[in-house]
């Protein structure tokens, strides 16, 4: 090899060492597997990519959605996974509780949001009624979630009482969510608040945890749950854990996407953080709009046509 040769071999490989040191938008370096948050993809975000995700020991978000538009908005932010979750009940359908939503308006909504997206996982909640009876109805509510609405996963609430349902729902294909604590479409019997206090009440959701693995769930959320139980949950699991109101150490945090925005209004949980205030925003711009006609000052030329 000549003097020169060996002198271009080697730039290029100071280039390509320069390069694999790079870091992505993520900060993770070039060539290391792409991160769930913010990473970019020619597929939609699988179960087995969140799966490997707990094993690199990555945190991800979470958030809901219950229409195209806003489903669009977030997964341009990049993030992954998204819950069309029953509190559409309370947030986008007006009722007081999630118990009213219906599997036709779960299905309509998870239809919305799975055309909005690209890369997301959605995943859509399987509401009050549609899996209580036993496995066979779950199995024929999360089909039509899974054909019609084109979901990629359902979740369902309860431990051991739901073990059957998730069992044959995974059999049949289609990946489970599991959710347990406070688990809201059993409000009028548990009310709204903290699951798992007491050596009795942490012995049980612990045998839920474990319950809702064994079924084959690729995933749970824990809401409101003690951080220290949430934190052991998340120690004794190989599945991945999701919180809300259940502190810092679980694998994922999620949020009801109109609190994180303070569009809700009024009195909100206290696990919940408002990171701006979309209330005040489109209410100031109603306002500057009415103001506008009332005065008529709007539309003006460049809003008209002749």
């Amino acid at each position: 090899m000549t003097a020169q040769a060996a002198h271009d071999q080697q730039e290029q490989q100071n280039k390509q060492s320069q390069q694999n040191q790079q870091e992505s938008p993520a900060g993770r370096p070039a060539g290391t597997p792409p991160s769930l948050y913010g990473g970019k993809s020619s597929r939609r975000v699988t179960v087995h990519d969140l799966a490997a995700a707990k094993e690199r020991g990555e945190r991800w978000p979470m958030l809901t959605a219950y229409d195209a538009m806003t489903a669009s908005v977030f997964d341009e932010a990049g993030i992954p996974v998204m819950l069309v979750g029953d509190s559409m009940g309370n947030v986008h359908l007006g009722y007081e509780t999630t118990v009213p939503v219906t599997l036709d308006e779960m299905t309509m909504l998870s239809a919305a949001v799975v055309r909005g997206t690209k890369r997301a996982l959605v995943v859509a909640d399987l509401p009050f009624g549609s899996y209580q009876e036993g496995p066979v109805q779950a199995l024929r509510s999360a089909t039509r979630l899974v054909k019609d609405a084109g979901v990629g996963a359902v979740k369902l609430e309860g431990g051991e009482r739901s073990h059957g349902q998730i069992e044959l729902l995974v059999q049949a294909g289609i990946p489970v969510m599991g959710h347990i604590g406070l688990t809201p479409q059993s409000v009028n019997t548990l009310g709204y608040r903290v699951q798992g206090r007491g050596e009795e009440a942490a012995q049980q959701m612990l045998r839920d945890a474990k319950a809702v693995q064994d079924a084959g769930a690729f995933a749970v959320v824990l809401e409101l749950v003690p951080a220290e139980l949430a934190a052991e949950v998340t120690r004794i699991l190989h599945i991945p854990t999701i919180g809300i109101g259940a502190g810092i150490e679980t694998d994922a945090q999620v949020l009801v996407y109109t609190d994180m925005v303070g569009l809700t209004g009024g009195k909100v949980p206290r696990f919940t953080k408002q990171y701006t205030n979309l209330r005040q925003t489109l209410g100031d711009a109603a306002k500057a709009f009415a103001d506008e006609v009332v005065a008529g000052t709007f539309p003006q030329e460049e809003h008209t046509f002749h």
